[in-house]
């Protein structure tokens, strides 16, 4: 009576194990599963920085006020008859 019980548990780890540890098996999944989710939460944030990216691109192509700011504020230009003071920053 013990051999069929030892028979029957080594045929059951045999099946067991491609279940746990195979290439499909649930740990493999569970790890797929981790990137996955990884991969969507950096296609979401990609998602929002192309929305933004597109919005600024939109707002450059249809109007002139996103243009003057623009230069305004990374160029430091100014428009004909205005006068530029800079204001140094407190060191605190």
């Amino acid at each position: 009576m013990r051999w069929p019980t030892i028979i029957l548990t080594v045929l059951l780890v045999v099946l067991q194990y491609p279940l746990w540890f195979g290439k499909g098996g649930w740990l493999r999944v569970w790890e797929v599963d981790r990137q996955l989710q990884e991969q969507r939460e950096l296609n979401q944030k990609l998602e929002q920085r192309n929305a933004a990216l597109e919005a600024e691109v939109r707002d450059l192509k249809t109007g002139l006020d996103a243009v003057e700011e623009r230069a305004r504020f990374e160029l430091g230009l100014t428009k004909p008859g205005e006068i530029f003071v800079q204001t140094p920053k407190s060191s605190q």
